[in-house]
């Protein structure tokens, strides 16, 4: 960031169909990471339901099956909690920070953490099934940092936040990694099928449509590959940054709706190409802030937000041109909007969720972080919009670490909200999961 400026909806629906889910199986709902729930959705906020509090922060979006939600800690822990109460079932420690959205299919739920594991537990115990050792997690680095000193000093990034969620498809997971790989895993036995090299770290998620896998790397390239055998059908080349201070990459994971793909990049543009050949269909330019969140997709229509900027998005599917925007306050966002209904709920690096009225395009309401009640005075600006100065003392980079620690006590939304039977759920690094209604 420039700091200074219910059926488990497993299966492949083709291009032509919408996709919806009554459940959350998976991170953005299906394996064609629409962001659309079957629910009517909540014009008004009424209350907090529950929340359940962990150990650390929620930058995992929860999955919802049944009674149950999963949902990851960065305490090193997969929950399993009550959907109606928001009391434990069990937890599952894996001792190592869980960044990644957990996926559920036939009685396993699958997540990676930081240390390098990809991990199956059963769904109704929570004991471990398999684990499978990638080539081991790392941020992606660069030098000179977002302009951070010194200059000629490699750095991780701070705001490369999440791990790769997975997605189940015909008895295989799929993930990418760190060590730069994307891979298929047989789904029951922890097996490995194949694994694609990339140039660089894999923190965006695979979508899958029509048998290929969609993907995006730190390397500015976007992937398209063969879901069985791992074969590249095609690859597209983002942006450049000539300045190396990390304005490329794709973080964003990428949605799939009517035979294209649509997904954003550190290169300030939202992308649509042409799923099956990778062609550009056009790509909407944002100014020199990156696009972090996962795109909604549903009848024509493409929702986004953005980092620095702060704004939300309509656009028309087929043309990329503006339906309307709306200004959140000037907070970055990188949280991936959900939709229910003619409502769209989307969280903010504030503590805010924020849940626009897509009928008459305009707020309906924003929703508080417990941290950002507290805390979130201290770093605004008279006009609502973020004081970076107040977390950031100077450009050198531990300086910057130390900033984004501080943005971290605001209680950001990190995680992306999940819609079923009208409650809302969404975690904060407040450490609290929400349930709203």
């Amino acid at each position: 960031m420039r700091f200074k400026s219910a059926l488990l909806c497993l299966a492949v629906l083709f291009f032509s169909q919408p996709a919806f889910c009554a459940d959350a199986t998976m991170f953005r709902g299906n394996a064609q990471h629409s962001g659309v729930y079957d629910a009517a959705g909540a014009a008004t906020l009424g209350s907090v339901k529950w929340k359940f509090h962990i150990g650390g922060q929620v930058i995992s979006s929860p999955a919802v099956v049944g009674e149950t939600i999963y949902v990851g800690g960065t305490d090193g822990i997969l929950y399993a909690v009550n959907r109606e109460a928001g009391t434990l079932k069990w937890k599952f420690e894996a001792k190592s920070r869980i960044a990644s959205s957990p996926a559920v299919s036939d009685g396993m739920v699958y997540f990676g953490a930081y240390d390098g594991n990809f991990y199956a537990v059963e769904t109704a115990t929570g004991q471990l099934k398999w684990k499978f050792q990638t080539g081991g997690e790392r941020r992606f680095s660069a030098r000179h940092l977002h302009g951070s000193q010194p200059a000629a000093e490699t750095m991780p990034d701070p705001w490369d936040c999440y791990l790769s969620s997975p997605v189940v498809w015909n008895g295989s997971v799929y993930f990418g990694s760190g060590d730069g790989n994307v891979y298929a895993l047989n789904a029951a036995s922890g097996a490995l099928k194949w694994r694609f090299k990339t140039g660089d770290v894999v923190h965006a998620s695979p979508v899958i449509a029509d048998g290929t896998v969609f993907i995006g790397s730190w390397d500015s390239y976007f992937y398209a590959l063969d879901a069985v055998k791992g074969k590249e059908k095609w690859r597209f080349k983002t942006g450049e940054d000539p300045d190396i201070h990390n304005q490329v990459g794709i973080q964003s994971s990428a949605a799939v709706a009517d035979g294209v793909v649509y997904f954003g990049c550190r290169d300030s543009n939202l992308y649509a190409l042409d799923a099956r050949t990778g062609n550009k269909k056009w790509a909407f330019p944002t100014k020199g802030s990156w696009v972090i969140t996962s795109p909604a997709v549903r009848s024509g229509k493409v929702y986004f937000a953005t980092s620095d900027s702060g704004l939300f998005y309509e656009l028309d599917a087929n043309s990329g041109s503006v339906v309307f925007s709306l200004n959140l306050q000037g907070w970055p966002t990188f949280s991936s909007p959900a939709i229910a209904g003619d409502m769209l709920y989307v969280g903010s690096t504030s503590g805010r969720l924020h849940a626009v009225d897509l009928k008459n395009q305009k707020m309906a309401w924003t929703f508080e972080t417990d941290a950002w009640k507290q805390n979130g005075a201290a770093f605004t600006k008279p006009d609502g919009t973020a004081d970076y100065y107040a977390a950031f003392a100077s450009d050198f980079y531990d300086d910057l670490m130390t900033g984004y620690g501080k943005l971290l006590t605001l209680g950001p939304i990190l995680s992306s909200p999940v819609v079923v039977d009208n409650v809302i759920y969404v975690g904060g690094t407040d450490g609290n999961l929400y349930a709203l209604i």
